[in-house]
């Protein structure tokens, strides 16, 4: 969605911005329609008059006209300001403040007749057939059906005098306008929510868009599986070099080993291998072909293979814990008398 945003593809309907524009534009109109007439009607008035009679030079009905137009412009100029704060609030409204340059970069595809046809005959090219001529059925019903009810203040008007009429004219002229506008403005807004749902629908990516996408994001599986691969081997080399030179391994007793290594002058025992299941089998199963001891001990277990890394030496908290099952270690070595001088003749932990 955001890659599509930065292309300038947005979801919008051209037809909310006309039906905003001809709605303001003829209640405008609507509103400000006496004064425009009493202008139009004094400049006319005069510059006719001063014609016929030839009561002042030609240059003055120079200036008489200039004058006009000025007067007239003047006139408009909140209109097309209004008209240009509702066009760009409409856009707002619809898609935010959006610069997207790579909208407009030239693309040769766009000259090719074949993708001219294609389109032409697309399903969506179907669908904005079908909906401008709904538009103008609608639209032109909800005209004529306005007229028609305006008809017989229509037909009086031509018994009125000409500022009647011309008022009256303009009075029916602008309701039937904004009748329309007021429909096209309800099928502009159901064409926005269709836009939108059009659009969420094309943004929906396939099954192939979505491996990329995660290829993009976590990397590809390949590669990734390879890795896991290459970090279980070297794991296992670690767990065949440490554990025949390790103390002692704890175990709880089928799910959590960890291999501990214990000699003189170290501070403390350090955490040599360590693993889960499958893994903690093969540290119990080595460790007996080497004879290191493997002693049960659930909550030791699981605590040093959460909280203790491999190289890092086991907490204070664990000291007394540990020095027992060392202790054990070292009573049952001495008894067997298998127990193997690994440079700890003193033996136990202080």
């Amino acid at each position: 969605m955001q890659e599509a945003r930065r292309k300038g593809q947005v979801p919008k309907s051209a037809d909310l911005n006309g039906a905003l524009l001809l709605l303001v534009a003829g209640l405008f109109a609507l509103l400000s329609k006496d004064d425009l007439i009493t202008q139009t009607q004094k400049y006319f008035y005069t510059y006719f008059n001063s014609f016929v009679h030839r009561q002042q030079p030609d240059s003055y009905l120079v200036e008489l006209l200039i004058g006009f137009t000025v007067n007239v412009f003047a006139v408009f100029v909140p209109f097309f300001i209004i008209l240009m704060v509702v066009a760009l609030g409409a856009n707002l409204a619809q898609i935010g403040f959006l610069f997207a340059p790579e909208a407009i970069k030239p693309r040769l595809d766009k000259l090719n007749p074949l993708n001219g046809l294609k389109n032409m005959f697309s399903g969506r090219a179907m669908f904005e057939l079908v909906k401008s001529l709904f538009k103008i059925v609608i639209v032109g019903w909800v005209i004529y059906a306005a007229v028609m009810g305006e008809l017989a203040n229509l037909l009086a008007i031509f018994h009125s005098p000409p500022q009647t009429m011309f008022n009256q004219v303009l009075t029916v002229a602008l309701k039937v306008l904004l009748w329309g506008a007021a429909v096209y403005l309800g099928i502009a807004l159901l064409d926005l929510v269709y836009q939108r749902y059009a659009f969420q629908k094309q943004m929906r990516m396939s099954k192939q868009e979505v491996k990329d996408e995660y290829k993009q994001t976590e990397g590809d599986p390949q590669i990734k599986g390879w890795l896991r691969r290459r970090q279980r081997q070297l794991l296992m080399n670690l767990v065949r070099k440490e554990v025949p030179r390790a103390t002692v391994v704890v175990t709880n007793p089928t799910h959590y080993a960890v291999a501990l290594k214990y000699e003189q002058p170290m501070a403390a025992p350090l955490v040599v291998a360590k693993g889960t299941d499958q893994l903690a089998k093969q540290i119990r199963q080595i460790a007996k072909e080497h004879n290191v001891p493997v002693i049960e001990n659930v909550e030791v277990a699981r605590f040093l293979y959460a909280h203790v890394e491999i190289g890092q030496a086991i907490p204070i908290t664990m000291y007394q814990a540990v020095a027992e099952i060392l202790a054990m270690v070292y009573r049952l070595s001495r008894k067997e008398g298998i127990f193997k001088d690994k440079g700890n003749k003193n033996g136990g932990l202080q």
